[in-house]
């Protein structure tokens, strides 16, 4: 069985990750990207799918683990009666090979080591053929896959599997060297593992020491800061949402999706919390990818694409896995991709909006691709949609949508307005209007004295949590307190929000799940804005009680088995977590509200 998803960390080279356990075994690797196939699957499956395990041979010992400061080199330290060492796992920046490096390096005592690879291609269905190259070197194969390992500790194969046991004294470092090539290439290059480490380690340093966050929470920031960093995609500047398919949003439960892609939906807030964190050059390649992303037809738009762009991600089951902990379907490929949903128009004029106010943009770039999706939108923006959640019941009109769809116009006018670009603004301000004036007549119920989720109906969804974000009420407005108050009447779970009801909401799944953690994330900001400083503090402070070890968070959280849910490490978690700190730091000496009430139950 899998470890907890709480029990792994992430390590990666902006093109791919792994996830490695405390007890030493890395259960998840996808090369050569993020969205290939794995190579190491156990977490989905059984070790049989795939694992590469290196830790004592006793099973007696305790753990401990951080990464290096301010870098994504991960050290795990296993105690032992006999002694202890310490696993150095990380892997260096690409040039022409992916390369994972493994270090066992001796502390004190010493301590017998063993290690079991059970190399599998193809999310663990396909046994490859494994070879002794003339260096020692082992040569496993199977179709377009080729990975070779390196190390000077005697390996050998049985059961299709690879073994080995040494023993490691205090001051003895052991390498080990996993590198990928396509197969009908020559073999990857060797390289100097404690080269490799010097220069990891000095490039996540260089990279995170740009960072201008100067607030209270810095090291939890810089933590959240480097995973998004590892996770886009280097080479085209895009954003996976996780480096995982599949990981449940209910133990056993359905709700098993592929995020190893990049939605639009996270643009606005990525963009945002990178340029005020000083990473524009990030923040700009992340707005050049959705440029080229969604070029195109204005109606061929979608909601996420590939790592390069890709439009086409057909959903299908990989019915070999059994999932995790028996969670099935494994799924790989995401059929949300073909749904409508009216809030990318205004999460893409957001971003677009937000570049232009930062010292990286030429103002005109992209204006063409804008006005024609702003021409679009006023064309369809009354229409029903499967909004944010991309549920996949009935098409809905989602007051989130009808926000973000007066967004789009908003941040189009504003930066024609600021910026002197050419545009209809008569026709968008007409539009604009119509759009505010359409949601506060059909999405807010006066009998609730709060917004709903969808027109006409008695539901509450943390997306509407958006309305003071963007700047469509103030936070301080009746109806946005109305609003937040209904939402913690509603649908708070152990002091921690839920996206919404999933017994209220036809999403077109069955069962429950845990609380989406940027929704809490979402929730503290709105405290913020309608003056709840303290409140907002506090809930912030319980949600970084949920981190892991080193300070990673996944999707979703079960407040009664206290245990992360969901994709691992989530990109969404994490910018929501940089951007409530940030907006914490702006407001520690904001005045607070007078009329704000305190939370009775949110925290």
């Amino acid at each position: 069985m899998a470890s907890h998803i709480e029990d792994y960390a992430m390590i990666g080279d902006s093109h791919t990750a792994a996830l490695v356990s405390k007890n030493g075994s890395i259960d998840w690797f996808c090369l050569p990207r993020f969205d290939s196939g794995a190579c190491f699957a156990a977490l989905l499956g059984s070790p049989e799918n795939g694992r590469w395990l290196l830790a004592p041979e006793s099973s007696s010992f305790q753990v401990s683990r951080r990464y290096q400061p301010d870098t994504l080199v991960l050290e795990t330290e296993f105690h032992t009666a006999k002694g202890s060492v310490t696993l150095v796992d990380f892997m260096p920046q690409r040039e022409r090979h992916p390369h994972l490096v493994r270090l066992v390096r001796g502390d004190q005592g010493e301590v017998r080591i063993r290690t079991e690879i059970i190399f599998r291609f193809d999310y663990g269905e396909l046994v490859p053929w494994v070879t002794r190259l003339a260096d020692g070197a082992l040569r496993a194969v199977a179709g377009p896959n080729m990975v070779v390992l390196r190390s000077p500790t005697p390996l050998r194969g049985k059961d299709l599997k690879t073994y080995s046991e040494f023993t490691v004294k205090a001051g003895e470092t052991i390498p080990f060297v996993l590198s990928y090539g396509h197969s009908e290439r020559p073999v990857p290059e060797a390289i100097d593992p404690h080269a490799a480490l010097e220069r990891t380690v000095d490039l996540w340093k260089k990279w995170i020491s740009r960072s201008m966050y100067r607030g209270p929470y810095q090291e939890t920031v810089k933590r959240s800061l480097i995973t998004l960093k590892a996770l886009t995609y280097q080479p085209t500047g895009g954003i996976t949402a996780a480096p995982t398919t599949s990981l449940p949003e209910k133990i056993g439960g359905k709700r098993n999706w592929d995020y190893r892609y990049c939605w639009l939906r996270d643009a606005t807030l990525t963009l945002r919390v990178l340029s005020d964190s000083g990473f524009n050059q990030e923040a700009q390649n992340w707005r050049d990818w959705l440029i080229r992303a969604a070029a195109g037809s204005p109606d061929k738009v979608q909601i996420m694409y590939g790592l390069d762009g890709e439009r086409h991600l057909k959903e299908w089951e990989l019915d070999w896995l059994t999932g995790y902990e028996g969670s099935k379907p494994v799924r790989v490929g995401n059929a949300a991709v073909e749904q409508l949903q009216l809030d990318v128009y205004g999460e893409l004029s957001a971003v677009m909006h937000r570049a232009r106010r930062g010292q990286f943009s030429e103002h005109e770039h992209g204006i063409e691709l804008e006005w024609a999706l702003l021409d679009h939108l006023e064309k369809i923006w009354r229409e029903p949609d499967q909004g944010i959640w991309e549920v996949r019941g009935a098409r809905r009109q989602f007051t989130h949508s009808k926000v973000m769809s007066w967004v789009a116009f908003d941040s189009a006018i504003k930066s024609c307005e600021q910026f002197g670009l050419r545009g209809p603004l008569d026709r968008w301000r007409k539009v604009r209007q119509e759009i505010h004036d359409d949601v506060c007549r059909n999405g807010f119920n006066f009998k609730l004295g709060s917004f709903v989720q969808f027109y006409g109906s008695n539901n509450m969804d943390a997306s509407l949590l958006f309305i003071p974000r963007v700047g469509f009420l103030p936070g301080t407005d009746e109806r946005v307190r109305g609003t937040i108050g209904a939402l913690e009447r509603n649908l708070m779970r152990g002091g921690l929000l839920m996206r919404y009801k999933t017994e209220e909401t036809d999403d077109g799944l069955r069962g429950d799940e845990g609380v989406f953690l940027p929704c809490s994330f979402w929730l503290a900001d709105a405290y913020v804005l309608s003056g709840r400083i303290d409140d907002a503090r506090k809930l912030f402070e319980s949600l970084l009680k949920i981190k892991n070890d080193v300070n990673l968070l996944s999707e979703e959280y079960d407040p009664v088995a206290k245990r992360l849910l969901g994709n691992f490490p989530q990109a969404l978690s994490h910018v929501a977590l940089v951007s409530t700190a940030l907006l914490l730091s702006r407001s520690s000496h904001a005045p607070k509200d007078p009329k704000a009430k305190s939370a009775t139950n949110g925290s």
